[in-house]
């Protein structure tokens, strides 16, 4: 496949670029991806009454057109430090500041579509330091035991992807 052409339509925080190809065959092909920065996903863990609880998100979702349950996360801005990015966007999500952020490792969040890459954080010993929420968040806060969480990661009642992949490390991490 030869690269005819790589133009960039839309740019904010990350770029729509659409790619034109010409095939072994001689059809023409064109392509559209996502370059962006990538994201972080916090699984913020507190003290729970069976054992560790998880602080997700109830967060509406425009591609969706709904609200979904979902662990914290977010754009990384340009070569901003990935424990920087963590730290951030868990105080914007949640209010709490990790006293210590254990990388759980990375995941592709898309990659038929994005290079997004998305590095997964274990949030612990959490206190309360707030950041203001982005002006287009709609985002409510709820406690859930990591154990229940990691049954539904499995059974899919749990299906938001980033979510299900640090759930699933988070509770192995920890022993569950």
């Amino acid at each position: 496949m030869d690269l005819l052409q790589s133009r960039i339509v839309w740019e904010g925080k990350w770029r729509l670029r659409v790619d034109s190809f010409r095939l072994p065959d001689g059809r023409l092909y064109e392509r559209g991806r996502i370059e962006h920065p990538g994201a972080v996903v916090l699984v913020p863990v507190v003290p729970g009454e069976a054992g560790p609880a998880v602080l997700m998100l109830r967060q509406y979702r425009v591609a969706l057109d709904q609200t979904i349950l979902e662990l914290p996360a977010g754009t990384r801005e340009p070569d901003e430090p990935w424990l920087v990015c963590a730290q951030r966007e868990l105080r914007e999500e949640t209010g709490q500041r990790a006293e210590t952020l254990t990388p759980l490792g990375e995941v592709w969040a898309a990659p038929g579509l994005s290079n997004e890459r998305m590095a997964l954080f274990l949030a612990e010993g959490l206190s309360d330091d707030p950041l203001p929420m982005d002006m287009d968040e709609e985002i409510a806060v709820e406690p859930w035991p990591l154990a229940e969480l990691a049954t539904m990661a499995l059974d899919g009642r749990l299906d938001d992807a980033k979510s299900v992949a640090g759930i699933l490390r988070a509770a192995h991490h920890l022993g569950l």
